[in-house]
């Protein structure tokens, strides 16, 4: 599971530095390169998430135990991406004063001023975005701990089911047994002396001994 996630890492590498190259290309090119430019980095920084969103599948997959150091990572690679939207922006709204003025024959002074706030805008969103997808992931890796203990809870519940009714059956086999061997003995006391009245109480009181009498009468007592 980890060699997938490290093969998307390599990819997401290869794929970022080729972006960060083509988005300082961007203001210096002119027409339709820089239209097709522009379209090349959209396509590979839509790639880029899609190869993020893999990795987070992969990372979902890996053992609780492990999965930190992972998601560590995935915020890194996040926190990327949001940086190479945010100079794309900015080498966009370049591109579109460059060509609004020379449309419209504007040396582009008067719109220094709408660029720095909307540049200031653009930071301010991208600044949230990231806050509230940190939000979301500590959610969902509590949602996952969540889970697992109560797997484990369930699991241990189980356990301790199993084991009282081992319990229980040992205790009524003890139990049965035991009234099996009180019967049995029962009948060979009985058969070894099956008239009392014959046998004189002084020879019974030497064949018997007094622990088996005694055995006797706690068993007759447990058993009644």
């Amino acid at each position: 599971m980890s060699s997938d996630f490290e093969g998307y890492e390599q990819d997401f590498a290869v794929l970022t530095a080729e972006i960060t190259g083509r988005i300082g290309k961007v203001p210096k090119l002119l027409g339709d390169e820089k239209k097709q430019m522009v379209a090349n980095v959209e396509k590979q920084l839509e790639e880029a998430r899609e190869l993020l969103e893999q990795m987070e599948l992969e990372v979902r997959e890996i053992p609780a135990q492990s999965r930190g150091m992972y998601s560590s990572r995935m915020r890194s690679y996040k926190q990327e991406i949001g940086k190479l939207e945010a100079d794309f922006k900015r080498s966009r709204i370049a591109y579109s004063d460059e060509v609004r003025n020379e449309l419209l024959g504007d040396d582009g002074n008067s719109s220094e001023n709408q660029r720095a706030h909307l540049l200031d805008n653009t930071e301010r969103l991208e600044r949230s975005s990231r806050r509230l997808e940190a939000g979301y992931q500590i959610a969902v890796e509590t949602e996952q701990i969540g889970q697992e203990m109560l797997e484990n809870l369930s699991q241990d519940r189980e356990k301790i089911q199993r084991s009282r009714e081992r319990l229980r059956e040992t205790d009524a086999n003890l139990g049965k047994s035991s009234r099996i061997l009180t019967g049995m003995l029962r009948r060979e006391i009985w058969t070894v002396f099956p008239t009392p009245q014959v046998v004189q109480p002084s020879v019974k009181q030497d064949l018997v001994s007094p622990c088996l009498t005694g055995w006797l009468k706690s068993e007759e007592m447990s058993s009644s």
